[in-house]
Protein backbone atom coordinates (compact mmCIF):
# COMPACT_ATOMS: atom_id res chain seq x y z
CA UNK A 1 0.00 0.00 0.00
CA UNK A 2 1.70 3.39 -1.10
CA UNK A 3 0.54 7.11 1.18
CA UNK A 4 0.82 9.94 -0.60
CA UNK A 5 0.76 13.49 1.45
CA UNK A 6 -0.47 16.32 0.05
CA UNK A 7 -1.51 20.46 0.81
CA UNK A 8 -3.81 22.77 0.02
CA UNK A 9 -5.51 26.17 0.98
CA UNK A 10 -8.87 27.47 2.01
CA UNK A 11 -7.31 31.47 0.85
CA UNK A 12 -10.43 34.20 1.81
CA UNK A 13 -10.28 37.43 1.70
CA UNK A 14 -12.79 39.64 3.18
CA UNK A 15 -14.99 42.05 0.24
CA UNK A 16 -18.13 43.82 1.05
CA UNK A 17 -17.76 42.74 4.49
CA UNK A 18 -17.97 39.39 3.40
CA UNK A 19 -15.64 36.48 3.36
CA UNK A 20 -15.20 34.85 0.24
CA UNK A 21 -12.76 31.64 -0.25
CA UNK A 22 -11.05 31.18 -3.62
CA UNK A 23 -12.77 28.10 -5.76
CA UNK A 24 -11.40 26.36 -8.51
CA UNK A 25 -12.82 23.57 -11.45
CA UNK A 26 -10.09 21.60 -11.90
CA UNK A 27 -9.59 21.03 -15.62
CA UNK A 28 -11.99 18.33 -17.39
CA UNK A 29 -14.52 18.68 -14.75
CA UNK A 30 -18.08 19.72 -15.46
CA UNK A 31 -19.05 23.25 -14.95
CA UNK A 32 -20.17 23.91 -11.15
CA UNK A 33 -17.55 21.51 -9.54
CA UNK A 34 -15.53 23.75 -7.69
CA UNK A 35 -12.99 22.59 -4.91
CA UNK A 36 -9.97 23.92 -3.18
CA UNK A 37 -6.41 24.35 -4.34
CA UNK A 38 -4.24 21.65 -2.98
CA UNK A 39 -1.29 19.33 -4.63
CA UNK A 40 1.43 17.03 -3.74
CA UNK A 41 4.36 18.07 -1.09
CA UNK A 42 7.51 18.37 -3.02
CA UNK A 43 10.43 16.27 -1.90
CA UNK A 44 12.28 19.33 1.05
CA UNK A 45 9.03 21.32 0.90
CA UNK A 46 6.84 21.47 4.25
CA UNK A 47 2.85 21.19 4.33
CA UNK A 48 2.66 24.91 4.59
CA UNK A 49 4.86 25.88 2.23
CA UNK A 50 2.85 23.37 -0.64
CA UNK A 51 -0.51 24.67 -0.23
CA UNK A 52 0.82 28.31 -0.30
CA UNK A 53 2.83 26.96 -3.49
CA UNK A 54 -0.24 24.72 -4.73
CA UNK A 55 -2.64 28.15 -4.35
CA UNK A 56 -0.61 29.98 -5.92
CA UNK A 57 0.06 27.99 -8.83
CA UNK A 58 -3.62 27.41 -9.19
CA UNK A 59 -5.50 30.68 -8.29
CA UNK A 60 -2.64 33.13 -9.92
CA UNK A 61 -2.77 34.74 -6.14
CA UNK A 62 -0.75 34.63 -3.36
CA UNK A 63 -1.36 34.83 0.45
CA UNK A 64 0.04 34.64 4.02
CA UNK A 65 -1.01 31.68 6.13
CA UNK A 66 -3.18 32.09 9.03
CA UNK A 67 -2.55 28.54 10.53
CA UNK A 68 -3.37 24.64 9.63
CA UNK A 69 -6.98 23.94 9.59
CA UNK A 70 -6.72 19.74 9.42
CA UNK A 71 -5.80 16.98 7.44
CA UNK A 72 -8.16 14.79 5.20
CA UNK A 73 -7.22 11.69 5.19
CA UNK A 74 -9.02 8.70 2.23
CA UNK A 75 -8.16 5.41 0.78
CA UNK A 76 -8.74 5.73 -3.13
CA UNK A 77 -7.81 2.96 -5.89
CA UNK A 78 -5.29 3.69 -8.74
CA UNK A 79 -4.26 1.63 -11.64
CA UNK A 80 -5.42 -1.16 -9.26
CA UNK A 81 -3.39 0.04 -6.45
CA UNK A 82 -4.84 0.94 -3.04
CA UNK A 83 -3.29 4.73 -2.04
CA UNK A 84 -3.54 6.05 1.64
CA UNK A 85 -3.55 9.69 1.38
CA UNK A 86 -3.43 12.60 3.44
CA UNK A 87 -4.47 16.44 2.47
CA UNK A 88 -3.30 18.98 5.46
CA UNK A 89 -5.03 22.09 4.89
CA UNK A 90 -4.34 26.21 5.31
CA UNK A 91 -5.95 28.69 5.70
CA UNK A 92 -4.58 31.47 4.20
CA UNK A 93 -5.08 35.21 3.64
CA UNK A 94 -5.39 36.70 0.13
CA UNK A 95 -2.08 38.90 -0.03
CA UNK A 96 -2.18 40.02 -4.23
CA UNK A 97 -2.22 38.18 -7.87
CA UNK A 98 -4.87 38.16 -10.23
CA UNK A 99 -7.06 34.96 -10.66
CA UNK A 100 -6.48 32.88 -13.69
CA UNK A 101 -2.71 34.35 -14.26
CA UNK A 102 -1.38 30.87 -14.29
CA UNK A 103 2.00 29.33 -15.21
CA UNK A 104 1.33 27.73 -18.89
CA UNK A 105 2.56 24.55 -17.36
CA UNK A 106 -0.44 24.37 -14.89
CA UNK A 107 -3.26 25.97 -16.90
CA UNK A 108 -4.82 22.47 -17.72
CA UNK A 109 -5.04 21.28 -13.77
CA UNK A 110 -7.59 24.44 -13.44
CA UNK A 111 -10.33 25.23 -16.13
CA UNK A 112 -12.26 28.28 -14.09
CA UNK A 113 -11.29 30.10 -10.48
CA UNK A 114 -13.50 32.37 -8.77
CA UNK A 115 -14.18 34.13 -5.67
CA UNK A 116 -17.49 32.34 -3.66
CA UNK A 117 -18.68 33.68 -0.48
CA UNK A 118 -17.57 31.72 2.33
CA UNK A 119 -20.97 31.26 3.71
CA UNK A 120 -22.17 29.25 1.07
CA UNK A 121 -18.61 26.97 0.98
CA UNK A 122 -20.96 23.68 2.14
CA UNK A 123 -23.19 24.03 -0.59
CA UNK A 124 -20.85 25.07 -3.77
CA UNK A 125 -17.79 22.55 -2.91
CA UNK A 126 -17.71 19.08 -4.26
CA UNK A 127 -15.98 17.16 -1.76
CA UNK A 128 -17.12 16.58 2.01
CA UNK A 129 -13.45 16.82 3.45
CA UNK A 130 -12.95 20.37 1.10
CA UNK A 131 -16.49 21.33 3.12
CA UNK A 132 -15.91 20.75 6.10
CA UNK A 133 -12.18 22.87 5.79
CA UNK A 134 -14.24 25.29 4.56
CA UNK A 135 -16.09 25.59 7.61
CA UNK A 136 -13.06 25.48 10.11
CA UNK A 137 -12.24 28.47 8.29
CA UNK A 138 -14.91 30.18 8.82
CA UNK A 139 -15.34 29.44 12.22
CA UNK A 140 -11.26 30.29 12.42
CA UNK A 141 -12.41 33.75 11.32
CA UNK A 142 -14.97 34.34 13.54
CA UNK A 143 -13.28 33.67 16.28
CA UNK A 144 -10.30 35.98 15.11
CA UNK A 145 -12.18 38.43 14.58
CA UNK A 146 -14.71 38.70 17.51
Amino acid sequence: MRHEFSAGGVLVRRENEQWEFAAIRPGGRPAGLWALPKGQIQEGETSEDAALREVTEETGAAGRPIGKLGDIRYWFNWKGERIFKIVSFFLIEYAGGDFGDIDAEFQHEVADVQWLPLTDAASLLAYKGEREMAELAAARLTALNS
